[in-house]
């Protein structure tokens, strides 16, 4: 019984963590990518520096005067990556993101009157906006949604969905666009680059089943990609990723930690004062139930960001949001029509198909033919997405093709020669 009992509550902590909050990976990408390249490091104080003078002496953006016309509108594109059907989200679940976008950080969602009497004061109207590209890098007429299959059925907190080459989708010119991709990432819900990182893989990385208006409970309202956004526009965790840490905002309370769930009334930690911990702040990891704004500090420094120095200006003169030059949509790629190794005709007399469109990668590799008793009778180079291999050598029996990649994908298929 108590052995039972034990394995009941491993099962509880370890579950509850994973249900009760928001799964953010900024900020140990942010960690990682310091890892990789020292000098970034240069690059990120500069920019925190230059943040941090700007909102201090409240000059330029930073400092406009409240209730000003002046909008900053930033042009998006989506890099929708599917591997399978439920993968590749339609028009509507990317325009409800852009609406939440546009919703949140504007103040105008409906959920503002759960804001806390104690921090309605500081709750801004950022006036930013987020509107889908109108013209591309070639400035094309674009819808500033692309949808590209790929053979990688998840996806790490790793840059790799950034890249054409590892099946991913290149960044449109980080100076003039947001871009965001939309593939499957597992058990996390999403991360973001900061300003400062390189231009390549500048973005924000969102699961597929989080984004937008979904059905992932705790999710479901796609604040994740608000969170990010913010991440993107250089805003921190607000317990500042340590302790009672500090994440550089004066009007946000310290807290001693992120926030599980979806919590209701008063939570006091780091002796933050008597309206308790900012919970309720898209910047915590709170589910989106109970996320409803920024603060004014928090926009200060995202508009600072737009300054010469801070790292977001060139959107400001973005062509994303232009006319096209010419509208010739380009012509989107085509799915595969099988989504693994297909092996056709079989049996076969004279010669066997490999198709393997469906994973470009192991073009330059090689496939073995063995027989029953494990001997390996050819090695076959693969050097298109479609072989063909003479089999009409081969005694009539069963064979097997197989082989193995890099990343530790393999292909396993029998054929039987007639």
């Amino acid at each position: 019984m108590r052995t039972l009992l034990l394995l009941q509550l491993i099962l509880i902590v370890f579950a509850c963590p994973v249900l009760a909050q928001r799964d953010c990976s900024s900020h140990t990408y942010l960690q990682q990518e310091l890892l990789n390249n020292p000098l970034l490091k240069n690059d990120l104080d500069r920019i925190e520096n230059y943040v941090r003078s700007h909102v201090t002496t409240r000059s330029g953006l930073a400092g406009k005067p409240q209730g000003s016309k002046i909008i900053v509108k930033i042009p998006v594109v989506v890099h929708i990556l599917y591997h399978r059907s439920d993968e590749n989200i339609n028009d509507e679940t990317v325009f409800s993101q852009i609406r939440v976008l546009n919703e949140s950080f504007r103040r105008l969602n409906a959920d503002t009157v759960n804001t806390p009497v104690a921090f309605r004061s500081v709750a801004a109207d950022c006036e930013i906006e987020f509107q889908l590209a109108t013209s591309d890098p070639q400035r094309r007429s674009t819808t500033g949604i692309i949808r590209k299959y790929t053979p990688v059925t998840r996806w790490n907190a790793d840059d790799r969905m950034k890249l054409s080459a590892e099946t991913g989708d290149d960044a449109w010119d980080a100076n003039n666009y947001l871009n965001i991709w939309v593939c499957n990432m597992g058990r996390a819900a999403g991360y973001s680059s900061f300003p400062g990182g390189p231009a390549a893989k500048d973005g924000i990385v969102i699961a597929f089943n989080v984004f937008g208006i979904n059905k992932k409970a705790g999710y479901e309202l796609g604040k994740t990609a608000v969170h990010e956004a913010g991440h993107w526009l250089g805003l921190r965790h607000i317990w500042g990723d340590s302790y009672c840490g500090n994440d550089m905002i004066g009007d946000t309370p310290g807290q001693s930690s992120f926030t599980q769930g979806c919590p209701k009334g008063i939570h006091t930690s780091c002796n933050n004062g008597p309206g308790g911990d900012m919970y309720m702040n898209y910047m915590d990891l709170t589910l989106d139930a109970c996320t409803n704004l920024f603060t004014e500090g928090q926009k200060e420094r995202m508009w600072a960001s737009f300054e010469a120095g801070g790292g977001r200006k060139s959107i400001l003169t973005s062509y994303g949001l232009e006319p096209p030059l010419t509208n010739e949509l380009p012509v989107p790629e085509e799915a595969p029509k099988w989504y693994a190794p297909h092996l056709y005709p079989n049996p076969a007399n004279s010669d066997i198909t490999l198709n393997l469109a469906y994973d470009s990668r192991w073009i330059g590799k090689t496939i073995n033919v063995t027989n029953t008793q494990g001997q390996t009778i050819m090695t076959v180079f693969i050097n298109s997405k479609s072989v063909k291999i003479d089999v009409r050598s081969l005694r009539p029996g069963l064979y097997f093709l197989s082989g193995k990649k890099d990343d530790g994908s393999v292909i396993k298929q029998k054929f039987i020669k007639l």
